[in-house]
C-alpha cells in the first residue's frame, strides 16, 4: 500500500480527490439549525450515506492554531503554532504568528506534494496563506492551458488567498490571475463574498487542476455576527451547502470541520461582558510586573475587536504566580486560570510559546487588556466571539461511510485535526 508518514501518522496515498473545507467560526448549531429546518439537503446527504460527529477543536479555539493543526494532523505542542499572535522571548516584543519559520514540522498537503500528488490551498484570509503553504512543491507547474484537465498525480501545487487573489503569479502562488480562474474579483474581505470566492474557487480548481488533496479554508464573518437561524446565517449555510453538493458531484471526498466554534459574549443590553486583566491584575502586582497577551489578535479585528476568551500573562518574577492566579480565581466569568505547565501538558501547547499563565474565560465572557487598549466603536452588533473550551466542540462530517474501526474510534474522542486521517484511511478506497 502507498502511504507517507507525517509526525508520526501514516496516510494512505489518495485515490481520489480529497477535499478538506474548515468553515471558520462554524459552532455545530449551525448545522443542526439549518438541517432541522431542511434548509441544507447535501449536508442532510451527507450525513444519510457518510459519517457525521463532533469533534474537538485544540485550545484556545482560535484560527492560526486550529487551522494548522488540521493540515498537520497534530496538536500545537508538535507545529508550535499557539495562537493568532504571541510574545517572542527573544525579542520581548509581541508578534503575528503568521511566519512559516514559527513553524516546528511539515504538514500532511507538503508530504503529498513531495510525493508528487497535485495539492490546492485557498484561504479566506492571506494571514493564513503563508503557513498552510509552507513546504508545497512546485508551485510554478500547476494550471494547464486553458479548459484541459491536468494529469492525475503529475505533481504541483496551487496556494492563494481570496483577499489576495489578484496579485497571485507563478512563482509565488502556483497560479496567475486567480481571479480570472475564479470568475470574480476579489472580494471585500469582511464580506460574505470572501468565503464564497474560496469555495468557487474550489470548484474551478477540482474541474482544471483535480487535486489529489484540496484545503479550502473559510473566514468567520458571518459567525461574528449572525447566530444560527438569523436570515444572513440562512443564506450564507445555503450558500455553502450548494458548494459541497457540487465538489462530491465532481467525483470528489469531502470532509467539513471548523477550526473553532463560536458565542455570544455580550450583555441584555448588548454590550460587550469584559473582564479587563490588566486592571484585575494591577490590585495585587505592582505596573510593570506583568504583561497581558491576547492570542486572538490578527490584522481583522472588526470582527472581535481582539476579544476573546483566552489569555496568557507574562510576569516578571514567576513567584507572582500564585498571587496572581488567587485573585483570576475569584473573577466572576473566569473559569480556568493556571500555570503554564499544568495548561501546556492538558492543550498540547509549546510551552516556549506560553505565557507564565493561562487564563480561560466563561462560554459568554471574553478577556481584554485594559478598556483603553480596545475600541468597543468597532462593534456594531452584540459581540459573538471564540477562544475559550465553550467554543471547542465544531462539527466532523464525511460525504462517505467510514469502516468499523473508525467509527469505535471517534467514540473515544475525535479531534477536528483527525479529518485526513479519517478521508485518507477510514473510508474505502
Amino acid at each position: 500500500m502507498d502511504t507517507v508518514t507525517v509526525n508520526g501518522r501514516t496516510y494512505r496515498m489518495p485515490v481520489r480527490p480529497v477535499v478538506v473545507v474548515c468553515i471558520d467560526g462554524s459552532a455545530p448549531e449551525y448545522f443542526d439549525d439549518g438541517l432541522a429546518r431542511g434548509l441544507l439537503p447535501n449536508l442532510a446527504r451527507f450525513r444519510r450515506q457518510g459519517f457525521s460527529a463532533l469533534a474537538d477543536c485544540v485550545i484556545p479555539s482560535f484560527t492560526n492554531p486550529n487551522n494548522l493543526s488540521i493540515v498537520t494532523g497534530a496538536p500545537p505542542s508538535i507545529h508550535g503554532i499557539s495562537g493568532n499572535f504571541f510574545l517572542d522571548p527573544d525579542t520581548g516584543q509581541a508578534v503575528m504568528m503568521n511566519d512559516p519559520a514559527l513553524l516546528r514540522c511539515e504538514s500532511i498537503l507538503a508530504a503529498l506534494s513531495r510525493r508528487g500528488k497535485r495539492v490546492a490551498i485557498v484561504t479566506a484570509k492571506d494571514k493564513l496563506r503563508r503557513l498552510l503553504g509552507h513546504g508545497v512543491l512546485d508551485p510554478g507547474a500547476v494550471l494547464v492551458p486553458s479548459g484541459a484537465r491536468a494529469p492525475h498525480g503529475s505533481g504541483g501545487a496551487v496556494c492563494f488567498s481570496a483577499e489576495r487573489a489578484h496579485e497571485t503569479t507563478e512563482a509565488e502562488h502556483g497560479i496567475a490571475g486567480a481571479t480570472a480562474l475564479v470568475g470574480r474579483d476579489t472580494p471585500e474581505v469582511y464580506s460574505t463574498a470572501l468565503s464564497e470566492f474560496v469555495m468557487e474557487a474550489g470548484v474551478r480548481l477540482l474541474e482544471t487542476m483535480r487535486p489529489d488533496a484540496m484545503y479550502l479554508s473559510l473566514t468567520d464573518y458571518v459567525q461574528h455576527k449572525h447566530a444560527p437561524g438569523t436570515p444572513e446565517a440562512d443564506a450564507f449555510y445555503c450558500t455553502l451547502d450548494a458548494y459541497w453538493g457540487r465538489l462530491e458531484e465532481m467525483g470528489a471526498l469531502v470532509g467539513l470541520t471548523a477550526d473553532h466554534g463560536m458565542n455570544p459574549k455580550s450583555r441584555a443590553d448588548g454590550t460587550p461582558e469584559i473582564v479587563y486583566l490588566e486592571n484585575v491584575l494591577a490590585e495585587v502586582l505592582a505596573p510593570g510586573r506583568f504583561r497581558v497577551i491576547l492570542p486572538i489578535t490578527d490584522p481583522y479585528i472588526l470582527h472581535h475587536g481582539a476579544l476573546g476568551s483566552f489569555a496568557t500573562v507574562y510576569l516578571r518574577d514567576p513567584a507572582d504566580g500564585p498571587r496572581a492566579r488567587e485573585r483570576l480565581g475569584r473573577v466572576r466569568g473566569i473559569v480556568y486560570a493556571e500555570p503554564r505547565e499544568a495548561a501546556c501538558a492538558r492543550f498540547e501547547l509549546p510551552p516556549d510559546r506560553v505565557g507564565d499563565l493561562v487564563v480561560i474565560s466563561g462560554a459568554n465572557v471574553v478577556l481584554g487588556q485594559s478598556p483603553q487598549a480596545h475600541d468597543l466603536s468597532l462593534l456594531k452588533e452584540p459581540l459573538r466571539s471564540h477562544g475559550g473550551l465553550s467554543e471547542q466542540r465544531v462539527p466532523f462530517e464525511l460525504s462517505a461511510p467510514v469502516n468499523a474501526t473508525y467509527r469505535d474510534k471517534a467514540q473515544a474522542r475525535l479531534r477536528n485535526f483527525d479529518i485526513f486521517d479519517y478521508l485518507l484511511n477510514g473510508v474505502a478506497a
